[in-house]
């Protein structure tokens, strides 16, 4: 089994429709997972916002506004299928406009939501219909579901999309929809962390895939970020564990939740560009990639709290308590060091740091530092390796860092910095670790 997933650019328009047909495998089993088109899920929760509002009137507004957009995208799209295309536009936007006029909750919300991969499956599957390529549509709200935890049921997953394939029989091809699901109570949900790329490795796990591709509109994982670094280069091959610390600290090309199902079920991913098919990409696997610097990312949006207190001296327990205030709150920990008297660590979510910066207080003198980035060099760092820290440090030596956090992962040597000084410091990392293959590329 092949796993493929094209996210909302690939299916952004008819012409990026008809254009990602030739991209589909049909010589081998292949499940096929589509996102709703660019746009659809904004407009989807701006309507979802209004409602929950109250602003009926204004959410009707916007559903009409999408309805005609879908309209167009039916009339440019289909032939002979036109009719049922126009009748499936109908019948979804009826049904939007039903559940403005009725009471409006967080559980219509997530209905709303899955409108926009219910629309772009269907359209692409009356357009293989056309073209005489034989598919089958799966609906992924009868085999993705979420256990009581809100993580996806592996086993009912397996088990329910076996099922699926098997009702089938001579069919190659089969589409399914990203992001979308049923939670533990039947309800429609949806996967929230990392969506329909989360749906392609979950169900490339569950059907122990050859190879899960995800498409996107760019040519694979960069060494750095391309916004702002000039000459960056795709990675061809990354380690599970690389891609996992590069997708979390801010390669924004997948999300670090993706990397799981397909690391524990071995099974390869690979990034590819719907816009340049024949380029190379990335190929995300178990193979050992040996010692060196991979590549770099950037996270925004963090903040450092310093906690300091005698009360750390030779004592035991201070840790679990400081811990613990974190807990209460659900807020996880990034970057963590520590000293005899003081602990400095770091959250990117801040919905209750006065709570928890009010209750740090009680064990000591608190600092809190706004507007810092962590920035992650990513690669293998063995426990007996050498010169790599070195090699970091001597590109940084005219940057101020705030925080180190190294020998926690060997795939990851962690700094964090004022966001002012983020550019700065991802342009300095660029020429001090990657100047030999520039070199070997061309790049000048």
């Amino acid at each position: 089994m092949l796993v493929q997933k094209f996210g909302g650019t690939s299916v952004g328009s008819a012409a990026r429709m008809r254009a990602l047909v030739p991209l589909i495998t049909v010589a081998e089993p292949n499940l096929v997972v589509l996102s709703a088109m660019s746009g659809t899920t904004n407009q989807l929760v701006a309507i979802s916002a209004e409602l929950l509002l109250g602003n009926q009137t204004k959410a009707s507004v916007l559903i009409d506004e999408m309805k005609v957009r879908y309209h167009g995208v039916v009339d440019e799209l289909l032939d002979s299928a036109r009719p049922q295309g126009h009748e499936l536009v109908d019948a979804h936007f009826d049904r939007l406009h039903n559940l403005a006029s009725d009471l409006f909750t967080t559980a219509e919300e997530k209905e709303v939501l899955a409108t926009g991969e219910l629309l772009s499956t269907a359209l692409v599957q009356f357009y293989l219909e056309e073209k005489g390529i034989a598919s089958a549509l799966l609906p992924a709200l009868d085999f993705m579901r979420l256990d009581e935890k809100e993580e996806p049921d592996m086993k009912f997953i397996a088990e329910h999309l076996a099922k699926q394939i098997a009702a089938h029989p001579g069919i190659n091809l089969f589409i399914t929809q990203g992001y979308i699901c049923r939670n533990s109570k039947g309800n429609i949900d949806n996967l929230k962390r990392g969506g329909s790329d989360y749906t392609a490795t979950l169900v490339g796990a569950a059907t122990a895939a050859r190879e899960v591709q995800i498409w996107t509109d760019i040519d694979g994982m960069h060494n750095n970020d391309p916004r702002i670094v000039p000459h960056t280069f795709p990675v061809h091959e990354l380690s599970f564990d690389e891609a996992a610390e590069l997708a979390y600290f801010g390669a924004k090309i997948l999300h670090p939740t993706c990397v799981l199902p397909a690391q524990k079920a071995n099974v390869p991913v690979r990034l590819l560009n719907t816009m340049q098919p024949e380029a190379k990409g990335t190929l995300i696997s178990g193979a050992p990639q040996g010692e060196r610097i991979t590549a770099v990312a950037a996270k925004d949006g963090i903040t450092a709290i310093n906690i300091r207190s005698g009360r750390m001296l030779l004592a035991y327990g201070f840790l679990r308590a400081v811990f613990e205030v974190f807990e209460s709150y659900r807020t996880p920990i990034d970057l963590i060091t520590t000293s005899e008297v003081a602990v400095s660590l770091t959250i990117d979510d801040h919905t209750h740091l006065n709570e928890i910066e009010n209750e740090l207080r009680e064990f000591g003198e608190v600092t809190v530092d706004r507007n810092q980035s962590i920035v992650c060099i990513v690669g293998s760092f063995g426990a007996d390796t050498h010169g790599y820290a070195s090699r970091v440090f001597a590109a940084l030596r005219n940057i101020p860092i705030r925080m180190i956090s190294y020998g926690g992962s060997e795939h990851n040597i962690s700094l964090l910095v004022d966001t002012s000084r983020k550019n700065e410091t991802l342009l300095a990392l660029n020429e001090g670790l990657f100047a030999d293959e520039f070199l070997t590329r061309g790049v000048q």
